[in-house]
């Protein structure tokens, strides 16, 4: 362990195992990322994962910190992530999992409306995929050797 404690290691059955939680552009360049151990949910990465979201402009001003819409996988599918986005105007395209949909129904009318899900938009969700390919050509990303949350952009992106 480093002296931040921000190694990202974690134990599972098939050993020590690290995830990347990436935010990337629609030309699959990283803008943000997050490390957390292998055994640890991807749902409560999603918020700090689109707080540290930068954009820079191309002439003088801040950078932006709020895309038009979030595109994501089910593991970050939760009613905390969708009201986070949804207080932030940021429109959420993320499908719901089987068990959601499942509690949802048993609940009957006061389980509410299930959430907007515009299939389409979800189709460009492999642009975060095709970014993480890229970024396991990268030796020390691929096999994990860089663990900690600060090397790993350092590395691969620059």
């Amino acid at each position: 362990m480093t002296k931040g404690g921000r190694e990202a290691l974690g134990r599972s059955r098939g050993g020590l195992t690290t995830k990347i939680h990436l935010v990337a552009d629609r030309r699959c360049r990283p803008i943000a990322r997050l490390t957390s151990p292998g055994q640890h949910a991807d749902c409560p990465k999603f918020i700090p994962l689109m707080e540290s979201i930068r954009i820079p402009r191309r002439g003088v001003g801040r950078p932006r910190k709020k895309p038009a819409r979030a595109l994501a996988d089910k593991a970050y599918s939760s009613r905390t992530n969708r009201r986070y986005l949804r207080r932030r105007g940021i429109k959420a395209v993320i499908p719901v999992k089987k068990d959601q949909a499942a509690h949802r129904v048993n609940r009957g009318s006061k389980g509410g409306r299930p959430p907007v899900f515009d299939r389409d938009a979800y189709k460009e969700r492999n642009t975060v995929e095709r970014c993480v390919n890229k970024l396991r050509q990268h030796r020390a990303v691929a096999t994990r050797y860089d663990c900690e949350d600060g090397r790993v952009p350092s590395r691969a992106v620059a």
